[in-house]
């Protein structure tokens, strides 16, 4: 197996403490229907700032929305059902600007401004989103 990893980055955007929240099309390989993060893997080519730009262009082409900051929460590996071994890294993003709707469909099916309680009430919430929203409390 390689030692490389996929990374990963999710961009937990906080307004009024809520956060942003997709819930993944049913359609996506890794956790359909399942609420999560808007994030995406980082590109070849990107430069120093990769994290925070790769935040910055998913949350633009999956939801539509501006953040002020992007600032580095915590990071965790995992593997997909096919081997390939993820790095992911959550980021808090302060919301700037953006009516925030699903913008690619076929990857976001729905998207909820939920408070960390409302999030732990719903059943498509994965225990790791849990376990990040509990470091992300605003």
């Amino acid at each position: 197996m390689s030692a490389s990893f996929v990374v990963n980055v999710e961009a937990a955007v906080v307004r009024d403490e809520e956060f942003l929240l997709i819930e993944r099309a049913a359609a996506e390989d890794h956790a359909p229907g399942l609420l999560a993060f808007p994030g995406g893997t980082v590109e070849h080519g990107v430069g120093p700032d990769a994290i925070e730009s790769t935040a910055r262009r998913e949350l633009r082409e999956e939801v539509g929305v501006e953040v002020e900051t992007v600032e580095y929460v915590c990071s965790r590996t995992f593997e997909l059902d096919d081997g390939t071994r993820c790095l992911n890294v959550v980021t808090r993003c302060p919301y700037a600007s953006g009516d925030a709707r699903p913008r690619e469909p076929e990857e976001v099916a729905a998207v909820h401004w939920l408070s960390v309680e409302e999030a732990r009430a719903r059943e498509d919430a994965p225990v790791h989103l849990l376990a990040d929203l509990d470091q992300l409390e605003p």
